[in-house]
């Protein structure tokens, strides 16, 4: 089983798409969420009717969300587009199109899964002394220079746990992919956990191939999670 999976085209092409989801989601992720977090929090009024609404895509299951959004793009967006004269959108076609279908996925993670984040974040900023705020604004620190030097540094525990999260996350999507593409167009935005799915159930019923794959899934997120929390734990001691 393992041997046959260097030579599988299907398991690497998703091998490769999933790394690639999982590159741009972490990135992505945090740094909206962090942004709307100090967003947020910089209001007073607002402050619970914002954060209300980040958070409420985490209230829905993704499987509900991804059919939610498959209708925007494919009818409502579309149709939108139509009316307001925009060709090029209305022409988009976001499910069938490869290029487009990958973005439509990064879209809808995202939706689902900033509100969870930015809490985190949040909580973390409100830990933040403000004394050290206050001294550095004393010395005549920028917002951006008291951003990077002062509040990233107080925060840097979120972070690891923003990353940790984000990581595990997209390497194990699966419900957003099945209900926005099903892997499609053809297996071009099949993940890992897609393409292990279908080799057990819908294509060969092979448990044991399938189970071997989960394995090397389970080794990957295991390396690289290792490698992740070593790095951003010694950021953290700095």
């Amino acid at each position: 089983n393992y041997v046959t999976m260097l030579t599988d085209t299907d398991f690497i092409n998703a091998v490769s798409f999933t790394l690639k989801f999982v590159v741009i989601m972490v990135v992505l992720q945090n740094v909206i969420a962090l942004a709307l977090a100090v967003m947020i929090e910089s209001r007073n009024k607002t402050k619970t009717i914002f954060r209300t609404l980040a958070f409420m895509p985490n209230m829905l299951s993704m499987i509900i969300g991804g059919f939610m959004w498959m209708f925007i793009f494919t009818r409502a967006l579309p149709y939108i587009a139509e009316q307001l004269n925009l060709a090029q959108i209305a022409n988009i076609s976001w499910i069938g199109d490869p290029k487009f279908s990958f973005i439509a996925i990064i879209i809808v993670s995202l939706w689902g899964g900033v509100g969870y984040l930015m809490i985190i974040y949040m909580a973390a900023l409100q830990g933040v002394d403000n004394t050290l705020k206050e001294a550095a604004s004393i010395d005549g620190a920028t917002r951006w220079q008291t951003f990077r030097k002062v509040i990233i540094p107080s925060i840097m525990p979120a972070i690891t746990i923003g990353v940790f999260v984000t990581l595990n996350n997209s390497f194990k999507v699966f419900d957003v992919v099945f209900s926005l593409t099903g892997g499609g167009p053809g297996k071009s935005t099949q993940v890992i956990a897609m393409n292990i799915f279908a080799e057990a159930y819908s294509l060969n019923n092979r448990y044991g191939y399938a189970s071997a794959k989960s394995v090397v899934l389970f080794i990957i997120i295991l390396v690289i999670t290792l490698i992740q929390l070593t790095i951003m734990r010694k950021k953290e001691n700095d």
